[in-house]
């Protein structure tokens, strides 16, 4: 309880001591503020826009592998995207989806899907542009995380038959039915042909990146998309097909998906051991890989800025505390002699030090704070608790570091010589 008392007695004398030196504690801590907030404020940009963009490619799905005709990264790292070698590809076929479906053993679920990018959709007078219209089979709402808010999504017998049902958006709604809160068995006219709405997606809002939103999605059976489009023919002109399939949730999950899909595809299209595969298997994660290295070296610039911010913010505290020692020395002095031990005096000390470089890392925390209740759009910034409380633990650790030696010092110091420095 006595060592407790004395370490309480020095954090009292320490706030004392900066309490009575307000406009030097305010520029000693300038520096780390400064510090704080620069180092901070990139890191909160860097992982709000990391998670934006990622948030904007959820689209894609998660979990999920996708057979198409077109990989979307070059093949090889640091290679130019060769198109011309993929033109002649065949694209996936209803034929070949069917053929997955019996032979897969590693897909939870999957979906074989095409999609037109704009189109009009009216109902009655009202009517709406720049719609997409996908076609999709059974399992794609697993694939793409289509969340239905009301109504229901398509039944085997609606799939199979290609029947006249649409599942629509919510912004798709909200303009075609501005008056109607659930517009489910309601008609809408698709390249003048009539389709019943059995459902409505659940509102999305704007991305960051403007990837395709389900607010403005048409979703019908893939066998009546195919009565308004050719699919899987191959053809430059036409619209291709793609597969999506969803592993299981498992460390190996779409490792073994991939090479199980890898190993009937090429079974499937007769292709030779000593041939390239002609068909690409795509994982959002390749994308995200990709976005993170980006980030990661514009984190590093930001510890490179705000660790400059932070040396001199290191060596004003140190300075100020050197300072402070020479100021108190007489002080000093006199509470060695009246028994202080030498850690009390050290703790006094390093609890100053600790105090500055907290009391500024706070200020720029806060600024950072600050920063985030500016309105940026489509881009959420986040201050994060992690990145809160690595601003303490850096801000801590700096006045560590830059108050150990005045305090050893002062620490050290003879009690008789100490009082006759007065």
């Amino acid at each position: 309880m006595k060592t407790l008392g004395q370490i309480f007695e020095s954090f009292r004398f320490a706030w004392k001591a900066l309490r009575s030196n307000i406009l030097r504690t305010v520029l000693s801590l300038l520096g780390v503020t400064v510090g704080i907030f620069a180092i901070i404020a990139v890191l909160t940009l860097v992982d709000s826009l990391e998670n934006n963009i990622k948030d904007s490619f959820k689209f894609v799905g998660s979990n999920v592998i996708y057979l198409d005709k077109w990989p979307w990264l070059p093949e090889n790292e640091g290679e130019e995207y060769r198109w011309w070698d993929f033109l002649r590809r065949p694209t996936p076929s209803t034929n070949e989806f069917k053929f997955l479906q019996e032979n897969l053993k590693h897909a939870s679920s999957l979906a074989i899907f095409a999609e037109h990018g704009s189109m009009t959709v009216k109902h009655k007078s009202n009517s709406i542009g720049e719609v997409r219209l996908v076609g999709a089979s059974e399992g794609y709402d697993n694939i793409f995380n289509v969340n239905i808010d009301k109504g229901r999504y398509f039944t085997v017998d609606e799939l199979n038959a290609g029947r006249n049902v649409v599942i629509i958006g919510n912004e798709v709604a909200r303009v075609l039915f501005p008056f109607q809160e659930d517009p489910t068995g309601e008609i809408v006219k698709v390249r003048n042909r009539k389709f019943v709405v059995i459902g409505v997606v659940k509102k999305e809002g704007q991305s960051f990146l403007g990837t395709p939103s389900n607010d403005y999605v048409n979703i019908i059976p893939y066998n009546a998309f195919r009565k308004f489009y050719q699919t899987g023919t191959g053809r430059w002109n036409e619209l291709e097909s793609g597969i999506g399939l969803r592993g299981y949730d498992s460390d190996f999950g779409l490792v073994e998906l991939e090479n199980e899909v890898r190993g009937v595809m090429r079974v499937r299209r007769g292709l030779r051991p000593v041939e390239k595969d002609d068909f690409a298997i795509n994982r959002p994660e390749a994308l995200a890989n990709i976005i993170g290295s980006l980030f990661d070296v514009v984190g590093f610039a930001g510890w490179m800025i705000g660790g400059f911010s932070m040396l001199v913010g290191g060596f004003g505290i140190a300075n100020i505390m050197f300072v402070s020692v020479k100021e108190r020395t007489p002080i000093i002095g006199l509470q060695k002699s009246l028994g202080a031990k030498n850690y009390f005096i050290l703790f006094q000390f390093l609890f100053e030090a600790v105090f500055l470089s907290l009391i500024g890392g706070m200020m720029g925390l806060f600024l950072v704070f600050l920063i985030t209740l500016i309105p940026m759009g489509s881009l959420q910034v986040v201050l994060s608790v992690e990145n809160t409380v690595l601003g303490l633990v850096v801000s801590t650790v700096i006045g560590l570091v830059s108050g150990i030696v005045p305090a050893a010092m002062a620490a050290r110091l003879d009690p008789v010589v100490a009082i006759r420095a007065a």
